[in-house]
């Protein structure tokens, strides 16, 4: 009998699976608005066919003694309808399932993946190959003498990218992928200024010491999130981004924080605002592994005592001197190395699992009491023509235990999709007031979250 193959989980898994809750699941979303109505059969075929070169997704999630560890299996996936909350529990510990799922809803079609099998670049990557896919079998008439195109990548989707980079040993490896971290940091230089500005830093223990604002609300009854997607012209916003001479995605961070500040009716004035930013490391760290191999940066921003001097302008200069010294390969290097150093460290692979399992709970709640905010953006995704023509909007968003927002753009689209445990919609409401007193004409729509609401949906 051949035995399954299975692969240690990577740094940042585990630390899913200890935090993961009713209400937080650790999934997330990526959806496509296409332009005509998904045909289910022909979306099943294309998942078939990407199915069997992602290796990776083939997996199911085991415990062992100590540590968790993906296992290959032979599992199919089946498209179905949209009728599950947004980002609903996938993975039991009691169950051996798939950790994703893929269905649709009119012309949308969903990709929801648990974060320890992936994160979100490597989720995108099979989400790409499966719209290409699909709508190859959709429209053939468009596709003639064309197939789509093998991936590089595939090849090494399995990789721990965590450990090849940042185990003891992988200097070398670290030296030549420094030298494309700096490039990519020189190119975040040109729109924000010059890297190593020292005014308005703060140090990680100032940062901690900080009394941090955590936005109170009443939760969902049934712990699903509060989803409010907004649609907006991306030129628009990326031209006031540049008018504060910095990223779209810093840029929309301080109008976040600006809006929980008016939202916030107990909000001490002097309080500080905290926000937990992801960082792709294969714009620093080449590879091609579609696992997780991301970090994730805190930016903090102490607001006034007299609210009308929290303008964006301020918030955006605090928030770009902290990345730019944050994002250099030197800080990510001495963070990566010491948390695999832990990993791997003779101690830590002899405790037990669940005594880990306790640690990095205790450590993730730590955490959340030091964020009031997470963002998260994937960027522009583009298509070759002419598949590019055939998809519209595309939308991203996460499970969340505070409010967040995910952003994405295509085309000349940009989304940005909040997600939170509460009710209240007051914070997304002020945001979209600061975007549209910018000139932005913004698009909004939202699920039903109430129990009335959800009382006349059943």
């Amino acid at each position: 009998m051949n035995r399954k193959k299975w692969v240690r989980l990577d740094n940042a898994s585990n630390i899913f699976l200890a935090a993961m809750t009713n209400s937080d699941t650790k999934v997330f979303r990526m959806s496509a608005e296409l332009t005509d109505e998904v045909d289910p059969v022909l979306l099943q075929r294309a998942l078939d066919e990407v199915y069997e070169n992602y290796v990776l997704y083939h997996s199911v999630l085991r415990r062992g003694f100590f540590w968790y560890y993906l296992e290959e299996s032979e599992l199919k996936p089946k498209v179905t309808e949209d009728v599950l909350p947004p980002c609903a529990q996938i993975y039991h510990f009691d169950r051996r399932e798939l950790l994703f799922r893929v269905f649709y809803n009119q012309n949308r079609i969903h990709l929801e993946l648990f974060h320890a099998l992936s994160d979100g670049t490597g989720a995108l990557w099979f989400f790409e190959d499966l719209l290409k896919a699909y709508i190859m079998l959709r429209h053939p008439e468009a596709f003639e003498g064309l197939k789509a195109a093998a991936h590089d990548r595939l090849n090494h989707q399995l990789e721990d990218s965590f450990a090849h980079y940042f185990r003891k040993g992988k200097t070398q490896n670290f030296t030549d992928a420094a030298q494309s971290a700096i490039r990519s940091v020189a190119k975040v230089s040109q729109l924000t200024g010059k890297s190593h500005s020292q005014k308005g830093s703060l140090s990680e223990e100032t940062k901690q010491k900080q009394r941090v604002h955590q936005f109170r609300g009443n939760k969902t009854p049934d712990n699903r999130p509060h989803v409010i997607e907004l649609e907006m012209p991306v030129k628009d916003v990326l031209a006031l981004a540049r008018e504060q001479q910095t990223s779209l995605t810093l840029y929309l961070t301080a109008v976040f924080m600006l809006a929980v500040r008016r939202a916030s009716p107990d909000f001490k004035p002097g309080s500080a605002m905290a926000v937990s930013v992801p960082v792709n490391l294969r714009q620093f760290f080449p590879s091609n592994s579609a696992r997780n191999f991301f970090s994730t940066t805190r930016l903090i921003y102490t607001t006034n005592e007299n609210q009308e001097a929290d303008n964006l302008a301020t918030i955006g200069r605090m928030l770009k001197e902290q990345f730019q010294q944050q994002i250099t390969p030197e800080s990510l290097e001495d963070k990566l190395r010491t948390l695999i150093a832990f990993e791997y460290s003779p101690f830590t692979r002899m405790v037990f699992r669940p005594i880990k399992d306790f640690v990095l709970k205790l450590v993730n709640y730590i955490s959340n009491r030091n964020l009031t905010i997470a963002i998260s953006n994937l960027g522009k995704v583009s298509f070759p023509e002419p598949i590019d023509s055939y998809i519209g909007k595309m939308y991203f968003h996460t499970s969340a235990v505070r409010p967040q927002f995910c952003a994405i753009s295509h085309g000349e689209q940009l989304t940005v999709s909040f997600t939170s445990p509460f009710v209240e919609s007051t914070i997304e409401e002020q945001f979209v007031r600061v975007l549209t007193d910018a000139g932005v004409a913004v698009t909004v729509a939202a699920n039903k979250v109430t129990s009335e609401d959800l009382e006349v949906e059943g």
